[in-house]
């Protein structure tokens, strides 16, 4: 049985994040409270989840998803129709996790995903350049959207960096591996 028919776009927005991009807000045609711990217990991309209020964020690359009791949100959507396309493949994945209910655990409780700025401080912090960003800020922030790996920072490989670089591929570790797909059929 199907949870959710369809999700009608209701909205767009410019997204500021990614100029030329836009935001998709898509209306529900059931509530999601059922599905939400369902999809925090198997989901790896899962950044944020707030169960007394029914939110759930979760990244994509690029930009994130965020789920209402009522609603979808998608941000740096290239235009209405990847727009409309993701819309179609999040009822599905809500569809396909609601069908396996019986088979899941639900997860209640929130994750513990770590912010750029936890990233930051345990990188050198010189905005040398050598990993192909202009500061290390931006390095911290290509870390938790998995478009870096620790190993594109050459200061990190100084033996003088050795506690903060155990340190950071426990954060990312801990953090899990965050899908690089932009379809959500595949997860």
């Amino acid at each position: 049985m199907e949870l959710v028919g369809g999700i009608r776009l209701v909205k767009t927005l410019p997204c500021l994040a990614d100029p030329g991009k836009i935001i998709v807000i898509g209306e529900t045609d059931a509530t999601l409270d059922g599905v939400l711990p369902l999809l925090n217990a198997i989901l790896p991309n899962v950044v944020s989840y707030h169960s007394f209020s029914g939110v759930m964020t979760l990244r994509r690359r690029p930009g994130l998803i965020t789920l209402y009791p009522d609603k979808v949100m998608i941000t740096q959507v290239a235009d209405v129709e990847e727009g409309l396309a993701l819309l179609a493949a999040m009822r599905d994945l809500l569809n396909r996790t609601w069908t396996r209910r019986d088979e899941i655990q639900p997860r209640h409780e929130g994750r513990l995903v770590p912010r750029p700025l936890d990233v930051y401080e345990l990188l050198p912090r010189t905005n040398c350049r050598a990993c192909g960003e202009a500061t290390c800020m931006a390095f911290a922030f290509g870390l938790l959207e998995s478009r870096h790996r620790p190993e594109q920072c050459p200061s990190l490989a100084d033996p003088a960096y050795a506690a903060q670089r155990q340190a950071l591929a426990d954060m990312l570790e801990q953090a899990g591996d965050i899908p690089g797909e932009r379809n959500l059929n595949a997860l």
